[in-house]
């Protein structure tokens, strides 16, 4: 008995104490962030409802359990065993029936969705007239609160019925003999246990609650109609609104009143009321097949019609967009002195070919790589200049023999070093891109440009932990035969100097060198989450990150990060839904945040940029000191800022069809077009073109901007008949500009 005890003591100090670790260590990073009480918020957000839901549903469960007892004749009271243990029963139950029907973040958002400004609730759908936070919030708040007590009701009535019969067969086995060698078996009458049992009121109460939330799922089930998916379109169509609502209507009012008789006793009468259930599922069809299919396109034109324009809303083709017919003229002359801007950002480099060059002259040391490679625009020598930029970051599973030294990975090769920058449209006479941002230590080629912190201790690729401002030297970038070292002069991390956080470290990380190693000085901190998508996940994980994070060079000479995050649902009323990688189906999508990271302090901002949208709207009331207005964002890191390929390619997917306007096109599928298709590499299938970015003069402008383009052209054909183009710069970001050409 005493080893099982001491067995259990050590279990529960190793797992307890790498819980408390993590707590220490998770709050020191929070604290590095200076967002700890965005961290206490989700803290509480993610237990409260659960914790509630438990604690109410015990105190009903336990209730039905003594009321069960009761019946029986029994009490509690005189079974003190019994009733420890039923009641830590009971409270397992009751938490085991919250987190299967609560999910925190619906009762979160739920709460966080009153009262948004009117900027977020201009948009109302066509039958009920309701804001679109009601759907996003509302709706899914009243469908977790049908499921908690339906879910609540049948369990409180089966351990109500389960506690009754048990306590009733247990009063009934003593006075029965048991059955020896040549006696016969004693016959128990199974229907005792049975008889009344429908007839009791506690029963009949909880069958009544039962049919009553059925109602209200009812109720509720016609605001659901509004995402019916019919095919040819999404949303009430005419069967819906002049059949389907007024028999729910019918079954709801059928459902009330089953809950009437049953709380009466009158089972026969309550069954009766399922004939309401027959009628909602024979009528709808009937109609439809013998009135609206013969007639479909006449009847469901302003339905088709209701459909065309949310789902265009939904995907924000609605808002700051304009459709424009372009007479394209062939035989026209082009003047090269009017469309210079453009004829100088032709790009020349693929962004596939410049990363394989540059990863052969610029990696300086089998360890450095070019993970990603950007397309941007910066000012150069008084003239907008699109071009490729990629950072050089130290992979350090190209260190094998390295990386076999516990001291390597986490105090010397702790960061990449510098950036790589080219001009898009430029080729040397050896065939090379030509770089403006070159070599270690930084190069630079035109004095428009600056780099004074080229260290990249934040990024795409990483490892962690690495421990900085330590007694060893951490490597810089390689200088010839030799290499430079450094020592880290940023705010990153957070202090690790102290014995208690040294032991949280090591446990958390399991890695007890941490605690050993002599390494460690007063000022050493330690970096954790360096890679710029799981800091943003950690940090904001209800925001979809995109997974091209870019890097900005800024006008100070840091290297900052910025990431595009997006806000998305599938709950959008008459909206069509489509598949979006990272996302799943979603029927609404919005770009509303962007995050910035510096590379070599890790300080992370998150900026508003959609205050139109209800989603961000609410999450920015629930996390107050999370997130700043995009105003805030500083100029030269505001100048960078773009449309974003996954938004951009949602959108343009949407708008292959939802161009058509005219309901009879649409139903007929009249002018469906395809993204356009380019044949790439030495495959000579054709494939859909990705968004470009370009920097070029729109019609009408005179100004050469940043652009982000997708040309469109008809079903199973190569000639364009559309472009469609994103702004990036300036008070034009997130403007849409739709070139339609003449057919």
């Amino acid at each position: 008995m005493r080893r099982a005890l001491l067995i259990a003591a050590l279990l529960l100090l190793l797992f307890g104490g790498r819980i408390i670790a993590s707590f220490v260590i998770e709050y020191q990073w929070w604290k590095e962030l200076d967002q700890v009480p965005t961290w206490l918020e989700m803290l509480l957000y993610n237990i409260a409802p659960r914790a509630m839901g438990t604690l109410l549903a015990f105190a009903l469960l336990w209730i039905a359990h003594a009321r069960g007892m009761k019946f029986a004749g029994v009490n509690l009271g005189s079974h003190r065993a019994y009733a420890a243990i039923s009641t830590l029963a009971l409270l397992v139950i009751g938490f085991l029936l919250a987190a299967a029907t609560i999910d925190t973040w619906t009762v979160v958002r739920y709460f966080g969705g009153r009262d948004l400004p009117a900027e977020a609730t201009q948009w109302r759908d066509p039958v009920f007239a309701l804001p679109l936070g009601f759907y996003l919030f509302d709706l899914p708040f009243y469908s977790l609160l049908r499921g908690y007590v339906l879910g609540l009701a049948i369990v409180a009535a089966l351990v109500y019925w389960a506690t009754a019969r048990f306590w009733q067969l247990r009063a009934m086995l003593p006075e029965a003999p048991w059955t020896r060698e040549g006696e016969a078996p004693v016959d128990i009458d199974l229907r005792t246990l049975l008889q009344g049992s429908l007839e009791s009121k506690f029963l009949r109460v909880a069958a009544a609650i039962v049919l009553v939330v059925l109602a209200f799922q009812f109720y509720l089930g016609r605001y659901e109609m509004l995402t019916n998916d019919h095919g040819f379109m999404v949303g009430v169509d005419y069967v819906n609104e002049k059949i389907s609502l007024p028999l729910q209507w019918l079954v709801i009012l059928a459902c009330i009143a089953a809950a009437v008789f049953a709380s009466l006793g009158r089972w026969k009468l309550a069954a009766w009321m399922a004939l309401a259930l027959v009628a909602r599922a024979v009528l709808p069809p009937a109609v439809n097949a013998l009135y609206v299919r013969p007639n479909e396109i006449s009847i469901q034109r302003p339905y088709i019609q209701a459909h065309i324009h949310a789902t265009r809303s939904a995907y924000g083709l609605e808002q700051r967009s304009r459709e424009i017919e372009f007479p394209a003229k062939l035989e026209s002359r082009i003047a090269p002195s009017r469309h210079r801007p453009l004829l100088d950002n032709v790009r020349l480099w693929d962004w596939r070919a410049f990363h394989d060059t540059v990863t052969q002259v610029q990696a300086l040391r089998p360890y450095y790589v070019f993970a990603d490679t950007d397309v941007d625009r910066y000012p150069i020598d008084g003239n907008l200049r699109q071009v490729l930029l990629t950072p050089r970051e130290l992979d350090i599973r190209q260190l094998a023999d390295a990386r076999q030294r516990w001291i390597n990975p986490h105090f010397i090769y702790t960061h990449g070093y510098g950036m790589v920058m080219a001009e898009a449209n430029r080729i040397t006479s050896d065939g090379l891109p030509f770089l403006f941002v070159q070599d270690a230590p930084p190069q630079l080629k035109t004095a428009s440009l600056r780099l004074t912190r080229p260290e990249i201790y934040y990024g795409e690729v990483v490892h962690e932990p690495v421990f900085v401002r330590t007694a060893q030297q951490e490597f810089s970038y390689p200088s010839g035969a030799e290499n430079v070292f450094t020592r880290y002069d940023g705010r990153g991390g957070f202090p690790i100097s102290s014995p208690l956080l040294r032991v949280a470290a090591a446990v958390r990380e399991a890695d007890f060198n941490i605690l050993l190693t002599g390494y460690l000085a007063p000022e050493s901190r330690m970096i954790i989450r360096r890679n710029v998508r799981q800091r943003l996940a950690t940090l904001a994980g209800f925001i979809r990150w995109d997974t091209d994070p870019y890097l900005v060079l800024t006008d100070s000479g840091r290297l900052v990060w910025t990431v595009d995050g997006y806000t998305w649902s599938d709950a959008h009323p008459y909206s069509r839904g489509i598949r979006v990688a990272g996302t799943g189906g979603i029927n609404y999508i919005r770009n509303s945040v962007k995050a910035t990271i510096d590379a070599y302090d890790g300080t992370t901002r998150l900026y508003i940029f959609d205050p139109s949208d209800p989603i961000i709207q609410a999450y920015r009331r629930i996390f107050p000191k999370l997130f700043r207005p995009a105003s805030e964002m500083p100029g030269d890191l505001r100048a960078h800022v773009r449309y974003p390929e996954t938004l951009f390619s949602a959108q343009a997917e949407i708008y292959r069809i939802f161009h058509m306007l005219d309901p009879q096109a649409f139903y007929n599928k009249e002018d469906v077009w395809d993204i356009g298709r380019n044949v790439q590499g030495q495959d000579t299938r054709p494939v859909p073109l990705a968004p470009t970015y370009v920097v070029a003069t729109l019609p009408g402008e005179s100004k050469a901007e940043f652009l982000l383009l997708i040309p469109f052209t008809p079903r199973n054909k190569d000639n364009m008949i559309g472009l469609m183009v994103a702004r990036c710069d300036g008070p034009h970001l997130g403007e849409l500009m739709f070139y339609q050409l003449s057919k």
